[in-house]
Parts: C-alpha cells; structure tokens; sequence
C-alpha cells in the first residue's frame, strides 16, 4: 500500500461531515478531525503549517512549502474537506475492492485531498522543490454548503497565481464549471371550503402553470444559450409546496428552482428574465434567492501559462467544463486564476457505494509531483 492510499484511508476513517447538515452535537459533525490530522500530518514533512479561522471551530488549514530564494509565483492546491453525511456507518470503514477504494468522500474530495498533500510532502522530502515558486496546500471547510472556506482565503486577500481546486474530474483539466442560482417563487390565493371551491382562488392550481412554464418554454429558451464548453443553461424544479388540508383551498403554494448559470450571466439579468417570462404568460409570483452569497460561473483562460504547462503535463489538447459549483469560482472571481483537477468520478460523489479508482488517485499525485516539480 502506498503513503497516498493509506493518507486517503486514514481520511475516510475520520468523519467530516459539513456541521450544517447534522446537530451541531453530532458525532460526526464537523471539520475539526481532519484538518487537525492533516496538519499533524504535514508538520512531519517539514511544511509549515497554519490554520486559518472560517467559523467557530472550524478553520482552513495552509500548509506551505516554501522556496530558498524569493518567492516569484505561487500555487494552491486547494481540495475540499468536509463531506456529506453518510448513509450507513460502513462508508466510515474504507474498503478495498477490484482497484477501487470505498468509502465516504473517497473522491469528493478526500482523494484529492490524498493526492495533493502526498505531492506536496513528497517534493518536500525529495529535495527538489521549486527554487521561486511557492506552493501552499489549502484543506478548505464548508464547501459542501457555503463555500465559507474558499469564501475566506478570497477575502484574506491571498495573492497566488494559479489555485489548482480539487474535484473529482476524472484527471480531466477543468477550466470552467457552471454557476447556481437557487430562487423560490411564491403564488398567492385565496382560501375557501373545499366544497365551494368557486368562492376562492386555488394558489397551487396558478403555481402549476408556472411550474409548467418553466420546465417546457423557459427551459427550450435556455437550450438556446450555449457556451462551447459548458453546453447550455438549465433550470429544474426542485421543491413544491402548497395547501394545509384535503378539503381547503389553497392560499399560498412555493417552489424552488435550480437554475445553472453560464459565463457571462448575471443573477439580476436572470430575475429579470423569469419576472418577463411571467408578465408575458400573465402569471404572478413573488421571487426571492434561497442563497445567502452568490455562485457565479467560473471560466479561466487556456492560454494562461500556468493553465498551458499544466495541461502539457495532464497530456491534455484542450480543456473542459462541468456542470457542477465548486470553490474554483469563489477563488477566481477573488483574484486567483482557477482551474479544477482531481482524481475520481463526479458520478460516485454523495452516492451510498462511493469510490474511487486506486490507478487515478496514484495518477493524480504523480501528475501533481511532475507539475510543481517543472516550475521555476
């Protein structure tokens, strides 16, 4: 077994499970388990290391590796720590099975996690660090729900010049990913006996029209608005709820969309469109965000020369997008040019039997190793 497996085994046997999602007292609540691990790891290696308060028991680790000479350029290796809950106690008791590794977060993203702190401490051990470039592995909180981790590093103003932000990709290099607009939409009736239904106004009855609306010609409006990595926008209908009894007729009836967001769209300009779409159908709602900071789109240029030589070293021609958030955004649109690597499948994230294929999480260290050890 390798020193990345086992880092990654170690990961999955401590639970991190993001505190929003579980009682504050839960067992498995919480970060602190696993940035306290990771920096007790780190420190072994020599990596200096610091941990950076987001919330009330919660902080992002740093853990530097720095040149002799001054530093010139600087790199984050930026994964995310916490993870959704499990659905059986066995996901806590990693598993190996025909080159796969089990287990909760086993790719989103304690595999990543795995993969970029091994690269880090193996350059720190081999002797054969970067002479100028400074590399900092940053074990982010709070990505699950807020971004509260990535939210915070943007707002220290930490200066890098490119942030390499582990998801499970496939080892694919990602240089865009949708943004996510989260809204509610509120219709209002009237209410009444449900034996005379005429003497009020059925609020979930004006809701299916809307929900219809969205979901055929808002949603073929969408289809028409494409980026060439990305694909088009979208919006789903994810909630619905409306009446308080059989027999009344409803008053009030609520959805929330899920409205997936492409380079160059505002939220406003989006509002703006849903509350046209309504006027133009002659339906009414009231809208409001379900969101307390924005998810913007993210999209890093190729051409930049950090984006260049890691695609050179990936073996990759051109780069690709996603459909999913990530804390790639917040970073970039705080000042650090972003992109998104890290080994596993999206696919397996937050399912019951989450894997990760041993071959990519071994790949990806040696891929990262390769990288960091080319820079000046």
């Amino acid at each position: 077994m390798t020193k990345t497996q086992k880092l990654l085994r170690e990961l999955i046997a401590l639970p991190s499970v993001n505190p929003s999602l579980l009682p504050s007292d839960h067992p498995r609540a919480g970060e602190h388990r696993v940035i306290d691990f990771l920096a007790g790891t780190a420190a072994t290696t020599g990596l200096d290391v610091d941990l950076h308060k987001v919330f009330p028991g919660r902080n992002n680790l740093l853990a530097r590796l720095s040149p002799a000479a001054k530093v010139k350029q600087r790199i984050l290796l930026a994964p995310h720590v916490d993870t959704v809950d499990v659905m059986d106690e066995k996901q806590l008791v990693p598993r190996q099975k025909n080159a796969r590794l089990y287990g909760r977060g086993a790719c989103d993203t304690k595999g990543s996690v795995a993969a970029m702190l091994s690269a880090v401490m193996e350059i720190a051990q081999s002797g054969k660090r970067p002479a100028s470039t400074e590399i900092i592995f940053v074990g982010l909180v709070d990505e699950e729900i807020g971004q509260g981790g990535s939210r915070a590093i943007a707002a220290s103003g930490l200066k890098a010049d490119l942030a390499i932000v582990g998801e499970p990709t496939r080892l694919e290099v990602v240089t865009a990913h949708k943004g996510n607009l989260w809204l509610k939409l509120e219709t209002r009736g009237k209410a009444a006996h449900g034996a005379r239904p005429d003497l009020g106004r059925n609020a979930v009855h004006e809701m299916s029209r809307v929900v219809d609306l969205l979901e055929t010609r808002y949603a073929r409006q969408l289809r028409r608005r494409r980026h060439p990595l990305l694909g088009h926008a979208t919006v789903n209908v994810g909630t619905i709820q409306g009446g308080v009894q059989t027999n009344i007729v409803p008053a009030a009836c609520a959805i929330t969309i899920d409205r997936r967001t492409l380079p160059g769209e505002v939220d406003a300009g989006i509002w703006r469109e849903i509350w046209a779409l309504l006027r133009q159908s002659g339906l009414s709602a009231a809208l409001a965000s379900t969101k307390s900071a924005p998810c913007m789109p993210m999209e890093t240029s190729s051409r930049l020369p950090l984006v260049r030589a890691f695609l050179r070293t990936a073996g990759q021609a051109r780069p690709m997008g996603v459909d999913y958030f990530c804390d790639a955004s917040v970073l970039a649109h705080g000042g650090i040019p972003s992109i998104v690597f890290g080994p596993g499948d999206i696919a397996q994230a937050h399912t019951a039997d989450e894997w990760i294929s041993i071959s990519q999480l071994e790949r990806a260290r040696g891929l990262l190793v390769k990288f960091l050890q080319s820079l000046p």
